[in-house]
């Protein structure tokens, strides 16, 4: 499957694939399901760098990087 390119501010659905279930989001809890935004945090990679992106739940709490094939439109 090819990489999904994300874009920063938009919202998608968190449903994980094997690599973010293996190694879930080092921030918050994410259930899966739930609705994430994509943010790019200053001093890191920008969204889409190598099939990843950081993410924060829609109260606006930091929740980590995962794959942006893990992001659901």
């Amino acid at each position: 499957m090819p990489d999904r390119r994300v874009k920063v501010g938009k919202t998608y659905e968190f449903q994980p694939v094997l690599f973010d279930r293996m190694s879930p989001p080092a921030g918050c809890e994410v259930a899966e399901g739930q609705r994430v935004k994509v943010v790019n945090q200053y001093g890191c990679p920008k969204a889409n760098t190598m099939g990843m992106c950081y993410i924060e739940t829609m109260e606006g709490e930091f929740a980590g990087m995962v794959c942006t094939n893990s992001l659901v439109g």
